[in-house]
């Protein structure tokens, strides 16, 4: 397939990932490497035959294999060093500003302490501020197939570390999970003074992303595709410039597309929706922010402005203040004014 834009243009476009989850940035050579420093026994024998067990058809074959990896991640150092990996890449894939999501229950659950995963995270997130120059924000997830009171657990063990901690979302299992389960944990939360974001519509339906809406308040959808099937709902997220946070080659992975060609983003870009072009588990599915990019560009034949519009929308999108989106933006001005 010709390409439309040139890895060379995506490379150096500057972007913003808003949907990237840290656990699932553990790629398998990290994964064995922190297995072996903790003493910790994998069922597979090597670093080639994890990686064929990558192979998902529904989104609940990712989630089992993604919370057994979880288990290597024991000590502040694990933690960091999952994170830096994760940031060193981002450097390499030209982004700039990150908003990442981790799942404290997971950890929790393993006799892991809350202050453990925050404090090694946001080490390297310090770090990577000065020594790689990526601004980064991040974004507490709650289990959507645990019950209501375990996300309040976890809200009140955020709570000491909320100058760490930008917003909450929702994430893992969406099917008979709607948002709606969570309502009083996200009023909460949103008293608190957290941003609010939610995965809705990937496997479920557009009412969930309606709930996501009206019923959570939040400022923001992660996926969202179903969106594209309910003009009304479209219609709404125009009015309230609602941001959505679509994953390509996620999607395909987990068959919520069948083919790139059929991804919607081009039809919700054209509608005026504010898209943008993410990751989300990118040592899971393949492929980091500028595969993402690519893969719709070829597929969707779009053209630079098109590329350029995600990745203004992405800061657009972002939990930045106004002041520093208009310097993101300007950097891509300057950056398509010469390529």
């Amino acid at each position: 397939m010709a390409k439309t834009v040139s890895p060379d243009f995506i490379k150096g476009l500057p972007k913003a990932e808003l949907h990237v989850h840290i656990e699932g940035t553990l790629e398998p050579e990290l994964l064995f490497e922190l297995a072996k420093r903790n003493s910790i026994h994998l069922k597979y024998p090597s670093i080639e035959a994890l990686r064929e067990a990558y192979s998902f058809t529904k989104l609940q074959d990712f989630l089992d294999i993604y919370y057994a990896g979880a288990n290597v991640l024991q000590t502040e150092q694990d933690f960091y060093d999952l994170t830096w990996a994760y940031l060193k890449k981002a450097q390499m894939e030209g982004i700039v500003h990150a908003e990442i999501f981790f799942d404290p229950q997971t950890h929790t659950a393993r006799g892991i302490q809350f202050e453990t995963v925050i404090n090694g995270i946001s080490k390297a997130l310090e770090d990577g501020r000065e020594k790689l120059g990526i601004s980064a924000k991040l974004i507490m997830c709650f289990l959507r197939h645990l019950v209501e009171l375990s996300a309040f657990r976890t809200l009140e063990d955020a709570l000491p570390y909320k100058d760490q901690i930008v917003g909450v979302g929702l994430d893992s299992s969406e099917r008979g999970n709607p948002p709606s389960k969570f309502t009083d944990v996200f009023a909460a939360a949103r008293r608190e003074g957290f941003k609010l974001v939610a995965h809705a519509g990937e496997e479920g339906t557009e009412a969930y992303v309606r709930e996501a809406i009206d019923l959570l308040k939040v400022d923001r959808i992660d996926h969202g595709n179903a969106s594209i099937q309910d003009d009304h709902l479209v219609d709404a997220l125009n009015e309230r410039r609602m941001p959505l946070t679509l994953c390509p080659l996620s999607n395909k992975a987990l068959h919520v597309i069948q083919n790139m060609e059929e991804h919607p983003l081009k039809k919700m870009l054209h509608k005026g929706l504010l898209v943008t072009v993410n990751s989300d588990d990118p040592a899971y599915f393949g492929g980091y922010i500028n595969a993402n990019f690519q893969a719709v560009a070829d597929a969707l034949l779009l053209n630079k402005e098109e590329v350029a519009q995600l990745a203004r929308n992405s800061f657009h999108g972002s939990f930045l203040s106004d002041d520093e989106k208009a310097c993101f933006l300007e950097s891509i001005d300057r950056y398509c004014a010469n390529n």
